[in-house]
Formats: structure tokens, sequence, C-alpha cells
């Protein structure tokens, strides 16, 4: 466990705090505010069909990019001495998402009814916000490319100022439509505000050419379309359909409970996605590049259970002083006519719990591409949070949703720790034994 901590102390915490702490800070912050002026000015109503834009987009941003963000960052780092390799990577990746992106966008635009009718139901007319999402998506792929393209030479300090940035401006641009607007503002806001990002980047890398110099039809390597090929399967399975399962359950919830219930369930996710946000931030900065170095079972059997003796502890008692605070937490974050999500957050909580203790060591899958073995458990937990999800919203309501949050991630946790028994628990080798 000395090893982490030196770790955090040396390198995550200083990185974090440099290059992660105020963005992560700034996206809380302007989660809170635009959280608050939903409730304030829209209601839980209004909050469920923000939620099911937001997930929808999530998962069309997904396909559009093809999911090789991760991919472009990686190769970009390997070949960013190598110019031909490097013209290649970035000239495949940028012709990868340009026509991924124009082909979601086209089937977004012309079947903007359709989409309506499937994320709002007919009662709702919001054709012309679908169509404005269709026609922002391929400003918010560019964003990204470039933004890939800059982490990959590791400007880490430029893409900081310009998450900063963009965080803000998107915020006052949203405080500002849902203000004047209310729900369509908000959902106008919904879909416009990641593309706005574009517009501090352009002005990041008007001087910098060079990061575009080799985009070139000429240059597009098949090569390459196999090496970012796991990267898509990765993101079609927790970018693409995960943000569909979770449309699906809150369509259930609103089916069967009723569209204020949905909202409950909204604010209540949300708030798990902000008090996570740091901590799984924090992981990925250390347990991902640590189990890509390790070559051993005893030094991942040692980080996996000094972490569940040493962070576990601290996160459990963080999450039973935002239980107890739940009152206060809802008062502040939402509004009293929010006050039935107290009700739901011992189930989110809990199964936020164990969502940590598996992700930990579902790493493991990423850092040795263990590629079969991502696609499998993803699948299993996608298939188990819905399932599990309607069959408890149908005894208990609304609340069964996050039952069965809780009991999937219980599930896949175990099958997680089943696929890697012999690393976690088996017998070691003699000379891991004698080190």
């Amino acid at each position: 466990m000395k090893k982490l901590i030196r770790y955090i102390n040396s390198k995550v915490l200083v990185s974090a705090v440099k290059l992660h702490s105020a963005t992560v800070i700034t996206k809380i912050l302007a989660g809170f505010l635009t959280t608050k002026f939903i409730a304030i000015f829209i209601g839980p109503e209004g909050l469920a069909l923000i939620g099911n834009l937001r997930s929808f987009l999530s998962s069309i941003q997904s396909f559009g990019t093809v999911g090789i963000y991760n991919g472009l960052v990686k190769y970009i780092k390997v070949y960013k001495s190598d110019i031909v390799n490097l013209g290649r990577t970035i000239s495949t990746g940028y012709y990868m998402g340009f026509i991924a992106t124009g082909f979601i966008a086209l089937l977004s635009y012309f079947n903007a009814e359709l989409i309506n009718n499937y994320l709002f139901s007919d009662q709702y007319d919001y054709v012309y916000i679908i169509k404005i999402m269709a026609l922002a998506l391929p400003f918010y792929s560019l964003n990204l490319f470039s933004y890939s393209i800059m982490n990959g030479f590791e400007k880490y300090k430029f893409l900081m100022i310009i998450n900063i940035i963009g965080q803000v401006m998107s915020l006052a641009v949203s405080l500002l439509l849902i203000w004047q607007n209310n729900i369509d503002g908000a959902l106008i806001a919904v879909v416009i505000a990641p593309s706005l990002m574009l517009l501090i980047t352009v002005v990041g890398i008007l001087g910098r050419p060079n990061f575009f110099n080799s985009i070139k039809v000429s240059l597009i390597d098949f090569e390459t379309v196999k090496k970012f090929f796991p990267f898509s399967i990765m993101a079609l399975v927790s970018g693409i359909i995960f943000p569909i399962v979770i449309i699906a359950i809150r369509n259930y919830i609103i089916s069967s409970e009723g569209l204020r219930d949905a909202g409950f369930w909204e604010a209540m996710n949300r708030i798990s996605s902000y008090y996570l946000l740091f901590v799984n931030s924090i992981m990925a900065l250390y347990f991902l590049p640590r189990f890509t170095e390790i070559s051993t079972k005893k030094e991942f059997r040692t980080e996996v259970f000094d972490f569940y003796k040493t962070i576990i502890p601290i996160l459990g008692l963080g999450l039973l002083v935002i239980y107890l605070s739940r009152d206060y937490i809802i008062a502040i974050f939402l509004t009293s006519e929010f006050k039935p999500v107290e009700n739901l957050f011992i189930w989110q909580l809990l199964g936020d719990f164990v969502k940590v203790l598996s992700i930990v060591i579902a790493y493991q899958f990423i850092a040795k591409k263990m590629f079969w073995h991502f696609i499998v458990t993803e699948t299993f937990l996608l298939l188990m949070t819905y399932f599990t999800s309607v069959y408890l919203i149908d005894i208990y309501g609304v609340k069964g949703a996050n039952m069965g949050h809780l009991i999937s991630y219980s599930l896949y946790f175990f099958l997680v720790i089943l696929i890697l028994a012999s690393s976690l628990f088996g017998i070691l080798p003699e000379e891991e034994q004698n080190t």
C-alpha cells in the first residue's frame, strides 16, 4: 500500500490538483447550478424529459465519434515522433469520425419526429430540438477530434484551460436559456452546450497548424482501422447501448409510475454522478496505468486488496455522510418538491459502493486488453440493469430502479471476481511467492 500512497502523494494528487481538480470542481458546480435552475423553473417532469434527451445525445455522440477517442489519444502518443504513422492515425481517425458523424446526423435530422416520439412521446412536440441536435453534432465531433489530438500531444495545461472556459460558457448559456424559455430552453441548452466547446478549442489551435497538416484521404490506413476496432466495439457497448438502456428504464418509469417519479429518479442519478466524479477520475488516473505496467498476479492482488483495505472504508464513510445529509442535499441541490428522492438514496448509495468495488477490478480488462471479457461483462451488466429494474419497478415503484442498480452491480461484481479469481485468490507461482 505504501507504493499507492507514495504514487498518490507524488503523482496522482499533484496531477489531479494541477490538471483535473479545477475541471472536476467546475463541472460539479456547473451541474449543480444547472440542476438547481431546472428544479426551480421546470420541476421533476421537465428533469425526466431532459434526462432522456441527455442520454440519447450521449449515445449518438459516441456513435458519431466511433468511440475512438481513447484510441486516438493512445496512438498519437505512440507515433508523435513518427510522421508517417502519425499521419495515418490522424487521417484515419478523422475520416472515420467524419463518415459516422455525417451518417448519424442525417439519420437524426430526417427521423426527428420518430426520435421525438421515442424520447418524449407524441404528447410533446420537440422535433425542432432533435433537428438542432443533428446540426450541432458535427461541431461536437470536430471538437472531440481536436481535443484528442492535443491530448495525444500532451497539451494538458491547455486542455485544462479550455475545459474550464468551456464549462463556464456552457453554464452561462444554459442558465440563460432555462431562465428565458424554461423546458424549451433547457432542451436547447442540452444539445448545443457540448458543441460550444469548439469555439474555445478553435481559438487555442489557430496557432498550431501542425496538428492538422497530416489529414489527407490518401493516408487512410485499414491497419489503423483495425487498431481502432476494439475501442469502437467497447464504445458500442458502454457508450451507445448503455444510454439507450437508461432511456428504456426511464420510459418504463414514465409509463408505469408517471413522469414526475421519473424526474425523481433522474435527480438521484444526477446527484450520484456528481459525487462519483472525483472518485472515478482518481481511480482512472492511478489504476489504469498501474494495471498496464504490472506483470505479475502478486502485484495485481496487492494493489486491489490494499485499495479495499484503505480507500474503501473512507468511501463507505463518505457515502454514509451523504445518506445522513440527504435532507440538506435535496434542499440545496434541488427544491422541496423533490423530497420523495430521499427514499432513493439508500439503494443508490449501496449500488454506487458496489460499483466502485467492481470498477477497480474491471480496469484489468482494459489494461490487459481482455477484449471479450470486457464485452461479456458489460453486456451482462446492461441486461441485468434493465431486467432487474423493470421487474422491481413493478413491485416497488420508482425505487425499484435504484434497487435494480444495486442488484445488477452486485451480480456484475461477482462475475468479474469469478473471471479474475485465479489472479485474486489462486496459488501464486513459486517465483512470485519468493519475490
